[in-house]
């Protein structure tokens, strides 16, 4: 019985032992073997990797695997984000996202030169944002000493860089930050951590609280004051559009009355001619008297 147990154990441990001589890496991925903390290397020196599929390993060696596809590093939400002191001096929160990809040339530096890559690589892109957002500045334009043209256009935009402040400047020209810190993190880090930073996105700009309130009341006012302008427009042109109604109104009235004036002085004319205007005028003032309910004599001074 005991020897059964033996057998058996020994059958456990061989197929535990099989099953550590062999590893699988992923579609996208590369692994190194370590023996016993040390990296498998080829004859030039340079670091051995496993592409992917199925691989043998003695069982004492251990596999590190990394992946070589695009990776995003998130810097954003209250914990995550990070937050930087723009020129004026205003306190800035950043959520912005890195995109890199491990180099395989350089993979050796990536794995076993930094204890923590992703906290290592998160660390460095806050400092290379915080100088960046702390160094931005309108740029000169082209040709500023030349004419009166290139003075007005310098003192334009630095009018508003005065008014706006770094928050609305970084907001404005946030493409050509994104840039910026693309080409300073390609050109100063380039591949010296075995990565290859590929863009930065900067998703968003979030200015301190009392800035942020102070933001909202002047956009509520300017709302406010154009809703009221264009109630005061409308009730306006209503008016206007009334009073040309009221004149158009009253010169058809006058146009009508002239009409039957006309008419009516042609037909007098017409009477005058025919020597019966005494006639009618008579006949008139005694239908005007007949139907008066009271009548009125002037009498004649003595």
């Amino acid at each position: 019985m005991a020897l059964l147990g033996v057998l058996l154990g020994l059958g456990l441990y061989a197929l535990y032992a099989l099953s550590r001589c062999f590893f699988r890496v992923e579609e996208g991925h590369l692994a190194v073997v370590t023996t016993f903390g040390a990296a498998e290397k080829k004859q030039d020196g340079t670091l051995l990797t496993r592409g992917p599929g199925l691989h043998r390993k003695l069982p004492w060696q251990r596999v590190r695997a990394v992946s070589m596809m695009e990776q995003n590093l998130e810097l954003s939400g209250p914990e995550g984000g990070s937050s930087a002191m723009a020129e004026d001096g205003t306190v800035l929160r950043l959520d912005s996202i890195l995109r890199y990809v491990p180099v395989e040339r350089e993979l050796e530096e990536f794995l076993f030169g930094m204890k923590k890559p992703a906290e290592h690589i998160t660390g460095l892109f806050t400092c290379l944002l915080r100088n960046e957002i702390a160094n931005f500045k309108q740029p000169a334009p082209e040709g500023e000493g030349e004419g009166r043209g290139g003075a007005q256009t310098l003192a334009a935009k630095a009018d508003f860089v005065a008014r706006a402040g770094s928050y609305a400047l970084l907001r404005r020209d946030r493409a050509r930050l994104n840039e910026d810190i693309a080409r300073f993190c390609r050109e100063q880090i380039g591949q010296r951590y075995g990565v290859r930073f590929n863009a930065v996105d900067l998703t968003d700009i979030l200015p301190p609280d009392e800035l942020a309130e102070a933001l909202n009341a002047v956009m509520n006012a300017r709302t406010e004051a154009e809703t009221r302008y264009f109630r005061a427009e409308g009730d306006c042109q209503q008016r206007v559009m009334s009073a040309e109604r009221g004149v158009a109104i009253a010169a058809a009235r006058a146009s009508a009355v002239e009409t039957e004036i006309r008419k009516l002085g042609g037909f007098l004319r017409e009477l005058a001619g025919h020597d019966t205007l005494d006639a009618y005028v008579s006949r008139r003032r005694s239908e005007v008297l007949s139907e008066a309910r009271a009548l009125y004599l002037k009498e004649p001074r003595s």
